[in-house]
């Protein structure tokens, strides 16, 4: 925990933060790495104990330091320059070095017991550069033993090329090391690769550098200016992808930029895809809702935190409404389904009995996406391209989590409008279970015959049911509130015998004059009133607890003592308190709310005192 360092956004597990010394540096940032050893920069490295030479002169030296930059510069702690895998050979005096108070850095060693810091620096980062799987178990070593409010420094490793992945995977502080050193060997770096300087017949970039020269009078120069006008253009190629990657972490789509740089080099995209196997490390940190396109570009989209973690929901949370006929339909381009045409199409064939029929879509890389659910992130934001082939591990998730579903939930009927790969992927199923599936399209699933069959083949099914509307729309808002809270959370905010008023998409549930919940159309998730509240407070779920306070506006991590480690950003939350209680949306996890020092934790929307 640190009063140097805040996180005020986070994308996974990238985030931006800043900070907080003599000067404020934005993160994720870029150091020179020459000025490290100058006590003129705000981040200023004490040095290696094989230089300082022994313990008295390290505290000496940490001393001096200290009261020449004053408290608000940050000091990296002496430390020994070992390699990650190189034998412990660190004096335990040094393990326990006492710092001097200000803000402080601390080179992290696996196996070694950590002490307080407000920025921590994975030591030989270097090394694992073309190590996909080494860097990875590192850095999730080092995320799991260290406060989250702090920052993570990964020096000598950055690369323009990968630069975005390792701010994907939790990186705030990065180093020149690299454009430097790649200068004096003539190495030209950008975005999408490194270029020894004579392969090059034109410089692929405009920066000031590059802009002064071309690429033959770069050869003809002398070493050290060569190297020098290299060097800048690399350092210049880093802050530009810098720049586009920040800016990458606002927009909220990091992953889909992170999905197609990764492909530069065969490790970068290993290293996704073992990233995306640490799931509760790239999961915490990516908010519940976004309000930005999910863009599934390739197959890795299949284990991005966002699809798992709906699958999972489906899975372990949803509860469908009470109807015994299932319609599986196809997907369709447009978002949500049902303002699509296909969709307005099969809406139109059902009619009437509409409303007896419970509707399911099959869809990559959701896998199964009930209708209830159509509004709900990432189902009415994502898009992917359509080739009409569906590839092997496409039909190997969706035909799990359809079969998943089926052998939780039962059906007198199931029918099937659908063709291509979803026919297939029913037809799978089915063998599976042992189930037997009506399948009504003949040809196009949105020709006139096939619509008709699809109307005849319902009236046989659903003639002489009945159902109230009320019942209707109320088994929609149980579902939503169910996959956004747990099971059980529906019958608590949408009762029996509560009224559901207002227009599609914008239900409320009202229980004995008293509104409970609205469901808020550009989230597909509830908003919860303080009457709400008061009934799913005893639940023990989603709940924040503040100190002695009557909170205002937003709450604080400060003010926090205790929250449920299952919130995630966007969640509504309950916050209980002494002195009242109240609901809000979550600015953070549960964990970094419980953990943290600072940063806005909620931004509340009612109070109630006690």
């Amino acid at each position: 925990m640190t009063q140097y360092f805040e996180v005020y956004q986070r994308d996974g597990a990238a985030r931006k933060g800043r900070l907080l010394l003599a000067r404020t540096i934005e993160t994720p940032c870029i150091l020179k790495t020459e000025m490290l050893n100058e006590n003129m920069g705000i981040i200023v490295n004490t040095g290696s104990m094989w230089e300082i030479g022994n313990m008295e002169n390290a505290e000496q030296r940490l001393h001096q330091l200290r009261s020449e930059i004053g408290d608000n510069k940050l000091i990296i702690l002496p430390h020994m320059c070992l390699a990650p895998d190189a034998p412990d050979c660190i004096p335990e005096a040094l393990k326990k070095l006492i710092t001097t108070g200000g803000a402080t850095g601390r080179v992290y060693r696996k196996g070694r017991d950590t002490k307080a810091a407000d920025m921590y620096i994975l030591e030989g980062a270097g090394v694992f550069e073309n190590n996909a799987r080494a860097l990875v178990d590192r850095v999730i070593d080092l995320k799991h033993n260290t406060p989250d409010d702090t920052a993570l420094y990964l020096p000598n490793i950055c690369l323009p090329e990968n630069l975005a992945m390792l701010v994907y995977m939790g990186a705030d502080v990065l180093d020149t090391t690299k454009a430097t050193v790649s200068a004096y060997k003539d190495i030209y770096l950008t975005h999408a690769g490194s270029f020894h300087l004579e392969s090059l017949s034109e410089l692929p970039c405009r920066c000031a550098a590059c802009a002064s020269t071309n690429a033959l009078e770069l050869k003809k120069m002398n070493k050290a200016p060569r190297a020098q006008l290299l060097e800048q253009h690399n350092i210049n190629a880093i802050e530009a992808e810098l720049a586009l990657v920040r800016e990458k972490i606002s927009a909220g789509n990091l992953r889909e930029y992170v999905d197609g740089q990764c492909r530069t080099r065969p490790w970068l995209t290993a290293l996704l895809r073992l990233l995306d196997r640490e799931y509760e490390h790239i999961e915490r940190g990516t908010p519940i809702t976004r309000n930005v396109e999910m863009l599934a570009n390739s197959g890795d989209s299949l284990t991005r935190p966002e699809v798992v973690r709906f699958a999972r929901r489906i899975q372990e949370r949803y509860t469908p409404p009470e109807l015994d006929v299932l319609l599986l339909l196809p997907c369709s381009a447009k978002k949500p389904y049902s303002i699509s045409q296909s969709h307005q199409k099969f809406s139109f064939a059902l009619g009437k009995y509409r409303k007896f029929v419970h509707e399911v879509i099959i869809t990559s890389p959701l896998g199964i996406v009930p209708r209830e659910l159509e509004l709900t992130y990432p189902a009415a934001h994502y898009d992917v391209a359509v080739t009409g082939h569906w590839d092997a591990e496409e039909m190997k998730w969706v035909s799990g989590c359809l079969e998943d579903y089926l052998s939780k939930h039962k059906y007198s009927s199931i029918v099937a409008h659908v063709d291509g790969a979803y026919k297939q992927i029913c037809e799978i199923v089915a063998d599976k279970l042992d189930l037997k599936i009506h399948f009504t399209n003949t040809g196009s699933v949105t020709s006139s015959e096939s619509l008709r069959n699809l109307t005849k083949t319902m009236e046989g099914l659903c003639t002489g049911r009945k159902i109230s509307e009320t019942k209707r729309k109320a088994s929609m808002l149980k579902a939503i509130v169910d996959y956004q809270f747990g099971k059980g959370a529906g019958e608590i905010l949408v009762p029996d015998n509560s009224e559901i008023k207002g227009p599609f998409p914008r239900y409320q549930s009202f229980y004995e004059r008293t509104q409970l919940a609205t469901l808020i159309p550009q989230y597909g998730t509830v908003a919860i009133t303080i009457a709400g509240a008061e009934m799913m407070i005893p639940r023990n779920s989603y709940i924040v607890h503040i100190d002695d306070f009557i909170p205002r506006g937003s709450i604080l991590a400060p003010g926090i003592l205790e929250a449920d480690p299952a919130i995630r950003e966007g969640d509504e939350v309950f916050v209980v308190g002494e002195k009242a209680i109240g609901v809000g949306r979550a600015r953070m996890n549960g964990k970094e709310m419980t953990m943290s020092t600072r940063g806005q934790a909620i931004d509340l929307r009612h109070v109630k005192p006690k």
